[in-house]
């Protein structure tokens, strides 16, 4: 069993078998590609005294279970707001996976109490219930490397669910994961946890993911409150609302292509 979603080879990283997802045994699921972009935004100069407030993953492609590169650079500096953008490409230089980011200064702000989000945490981790993933064919993949509690629905029962994630492994050997990359590598299962449609008869894959944070995250475990909307038309959508134990965090979106297949 691999001891991380990535090693580090280099410049490059190998993706191991936990990144695999339920579509195509040789693909990525876009989870961790999306957390190791994240990584790379972190990395940029001045991270300490920036949060990202939002960022979109365009999958430009399927991204094969291999070595791929990743990079990312400052498009509009300032001293408050900035705005990045990060890429993964496989060796021949293909482009693979893009995302862009607002990075926003954090500062103290006196914010009236009626103003503040009253929403109430949901039920935590303890509350939900280990259940068994939808076939994949596969023993090893991106279902064995994190660990799912489900308060509502399930992998297999059509409709929106609440589940709580949190990852087995380490996104990269040897290193903590960070409160962003624990977000991003969790808020792409929307449309997975909470499918409206037989997986058997329909796909429903994602093209794009965003996701916006009103603060980052504390603790391993990150819950996903998700539904998804398919359209007659082949178009859909499923909407999230993240947390953690204290609390709303943010929300993820995702634009599904919807066939049966």
């Amino acid at each position: 069993m691999p001891d991380a979603f990535y090693a580090r080879d280099g410049e490059r990283y190998v993706a191991t078998e936990l990144t695999r997802g339920p579509w195509d045994p040789g693909a990525q699921h876009a989870g961790p590609p999306a957390a190791l972009l994240g990584r790379e935004l972190e990395r940029l100069a001045d991270a300490e005294e920036f949060q990202v407030g939002r960022v979109t993953c365009e999958i430009l492609r399927s991204v094969p279970i291999g070595p791929v590169r990743a990079s990312a650079r400052v498009v509009r500096p300032g001293r408050r707001v900035q705005l990045l953008e990060a890429e993964l490409r496989d060796e021949a230089g293909e482009a693979l996976v893009r995302a862009s980011a607002w990075r926003i200064r954090t500062a103290p702000v006196e914010i009236p109490a009626g103003a503040l989000a009253a929403e109430a945490p949901p039920p935590g981790p303890e509350q939900g219930a280990e259940v068994e993933f939808f076939p994949t064919g596969q023993e090893v993949g991106y279902h064995s490397a994190m660990e799912c509690r489900f308060v509502e629905g399930s992998f297999v029962e059509p409709g929106p669910a609440l589940v709580w994630l949190r990852m087995r492994q380490p996104l990269v050997a040897g290193e903590e994961p960070t409160p962003l990359q624990r977000v991003l590598v969790t808020a792409d299962v929307g449309n997975g946890v909470s499918a409206s449609l037989d997986y058997h008869r329909y796909l429903f894959i994602n093209v794009d993911l965003t996701v916006h944070l009103e603060r980052m995250p504390a603790g391993e475990w990150v819950c996903v409150d998700a539904v998804t909307l398919p359209q007659p038309n082949g178009v859909g959508t499923a909407e999230s609302v993240l947390s953690d134990e204290d609390g709303r965090i943010g929300r993820a979106l995702q634009t599904l292509l919807v066939s049966e297949r």
